[in-house]
């Protein structure tokens, strides 16, 4: 008799890598991120097991919002095409765009800070995030004795990265083909 669990189970289905799974599950924690601009989430794993999630937002306790209007008023039309060149909105000698509040934190850094106020360590644990660390992150990266840094967007400047390679953490690019 043909059992269904054996037909549910014994398909040939391929074996995705372990990488492109946690990638994969950054990208679901990302989804909770209230942040309108950029979404990042990040999954610390230690021994196949994850041991902290995080995404970028604010401060326990604080409003949800992430960005805030930045406004400028200038007199010189030189500075307003340096402006726009920055990617500002400019009308009227005004001008604005949508930035990201400085309170918030880094999927990273809330990751790790998790982690800080358990029990568990991060020493030697991987860590995958869906945009590559800021400089700022490296070094809590390289303070919390990760070994192994996996991404899958850049970020603008990617100072991060060489840092991280500097303090001998291998760092490497995952494309991750389902991050919708």
């Amino acid at each position: 008799m043909y059992n269904t669990w054996t037909f549910l189970f014994k398909r040939d289905m391929p074996r995705i890598p372990v990488e492109i799974i946690y990638m994969q599950m950054a990208y679901q924690i990302a989804k909770l991120s209230y942040a309108e601009r950029r979404r990042v989430g990040c999954v610390i794993v230690k021994d196949t097991q994850i041991i902290s999630t995080g995404y970028n937002g604010t401060p326990y306790n604080f409003d949800n919002t992430c960005e805030e209007t930045q406004t400028r008023h200038i007199d010189n039309p030189d500075h307003m095409l340096i402006l726009i060149e920055k990617g500002y909105n400019c009308k009227d000698g005004c001008c604005s765009k949508e930035v990201t509040k400085r309170e918030v934190l880094h999927a990273e850094s809330n990751a790790l800070a998790k982690i800080s106020k358990s029990t568990l360590s991060s020493e030697g644990a991987d860590l995958y995030t869906t945009t590559c660390p800021c400089f700022d992150c490296a070094k809590l990266i390289i303070q919390s004795g990760i070994k192994r840094v996996f991404y899958s967007e850049d970020y603008r400047d990617m100072g991060g990265v060489e840092l991280l390679k500097k303090a001998g953490i291998e760092v490497k690019e995952v494309i991750c083909w389902n991050a919708e």
